[in-house]
């Protein structure tokens, strides 16, 4: 490295005076807007009590939750009744009425065995005692008029909580004894039923076993019985799934349509009015400013539920969105195309058709592929406040607080059909405007 003099440096110097002094937020601007983005953020911690409300969170609820998406819970009511032990099962029904559970044994003597994983974890149930086995250690849980009442010194397995006493297995399961009751909770990965409900004559067949009733020319009934399974209501779901999609692809459509011209008008360099400039631009800022949910909540209360609100909602939030979009991309058009077609004396109509829509018609559609790309995922969340579609069956789904399997399911088929979507909107865009424009 070399170094210059001194009066080469003070000629550098007074040729470029900006490189020398730079003014304070020049040098220190970054660690400046570093600095006073962790003091917003110390403040947000405090504001909002984020600290408090992560400690006070249930956490565990939480990890119940989401064990929910990926298995599902066997939940009988094994109630005490004249000495014997009757099981009691939800409504869900996970099992066929009569059917053989293997993890759940009656007693010659009125009692029952529930298993948890194996039989070292296990409970013997009767109406006056319930033997709560952990490891293969049996520790007797008293059954008395005031409740149960657990043994001296129990693992932690076994917990006393006023009248009853709990008993976790892990993800195995959990039972909960009362005075007049074992509520029993046993945990399986899958999902229940999935295929065939209880009351289907395929249900028991799995999915080794549909396929073989499909290659031997079943698969009409395979079909027919999946979609009418009562318990995961496919067809209802499908048929919601489908609806978001219309819902998406015919709001952007009309968007798409209505914005077209008007950005005409919106853009100063097509349209020289200034008085019509400000008022399109401003029409687009205000159905663009009101929030889509906020739209699909004004006309799920003029049109009822269903998916008209839906489409409305979409709509008009795109139609201010797509025609901001595309009055800008206008008013960047390169003015040498429009020059050449006028000159050859074509009327405006004229000079727009072939002077500028050639120029931004790949841009155009390009973005009303985006949004109609991203409709798909806002359809599900108006859906949820009455707009139809799938929306609506995902809220009832979490409303339960017992079917988030079902939200899984669910979720994955709008994550299947976005990434579906993704694509082929990619694809199109590639063929419009090239590879690399995304």
């Amino acid at each position: 490295m070399t170094a210059i003099s001194m009066a080469e440096r003070n000629r550098l110097e007074t040729k470029y005076p900006a490189v020398f002094h730079q003014g304070f937020m020049r040098r220190w601007g970054l660690l400046v807007g570093i600095g006073l983005a962790l003091a917003y953020l110390v403040f947000c911690w405090f504001f909002f009590s984020v600290g408090p409300a992560l400690q006070n969170g249930k956490w565990d609820r939480a990890g119940i939750y989401i064990q929910d998406w990926y298995s599902w819970r066997a939940q009988p009511r094994l109630r005490f009744e004249d000495g014997v032990v009757v099981p009691q099962w939800s409504s869900r029904g996970q099992y066929a009425e009569g059917a053989e559970i293997d993890w759940l044994t009656p007693h010659a003597d009125g009692g029952m065995t529930a298993t948890f994983g194996g039989a070292e974890d296990r409970l013997e149930i009767s109406t006056s005692q319930v033997d709560v086995y952990v490891d293969g250690v049996a520790w007797p849980v008293m059954i008395t008029e005031d409740g149960a009442l657990a043994p001296g010194n129990p693992p932690a397995n076994i917990e006393q909580d006023g009248s009853k006493v709990l008993v976790s297995y892990g993800f195995a399961g959990q039972a909960e004894i009362r005075g007049n009751q074992v509520a029993v909770q046993r945990r399986f990965l899958g999902w229940a039923n999935f295929l065939y409900d209880t009351r289907s004559p395929l249900w028991g067949n799995d999915l080794f076993d549909t396929i073989g009733l499909v290659v031997s020319g079943h698969g009409q009934q395979v079909l027919e019985e999946w979609l009418g399974n009562r318990a995961w209501q496919h067809a209802d779901i499908l048929a919601k799934l489908m609806q978001t999609l219309v819902m998406a692809f015919v709001g952007t459509l009309f968007a798409t349509l209505i914005a077209f011209p008007l950005a005409f008008v919106a853009a100063r360099t097509i349209t020289p009015n200034r008085a019509a400039n400000w008022l399109m631009k401003r029409g687009f800022d205000f159905l663009r400013s009101i929030d889509m949910l906020i739209w699909a909540l004004f006309f799920t209360r003029g049109f009822g539920p269903g998916p008209i609100p839906g489409i409305a909602a979409i709509l008009f939030t795109d139609t201010g969105a797509l025609g901001k979009v595309y009055a800008e991309a206008l008013e960047n058009v390169d003015d040498k195309q429009r020059e050449g077609v006028r000159s050859v004396g074509a009327s405006p109509a004229s000079v727009n058709r072939f002077g500028v829509v050639p120029q931004v018609l790949p841009v155009f559609i390009s973005q009303s592929l985006y949004f109609w790309e991203s409709n798909t995922r806002s359809a599900t969340i108006i859906g949820a406040v009455g707009a139809g579609g799938i929306g609506l069956k995902l809220l009832e789904a979490m409303g339960t607080n017992s079917d988030w399997d079902k939200v899984a399911y669910m979720v994955l088929l709008i994550l299947g059909v976005v990434f579906l979507f993704d694509n082929v909107s990619n694809a199109i865009r590639s063929r419009l405007i090239g590879p690399a424009a995304h």
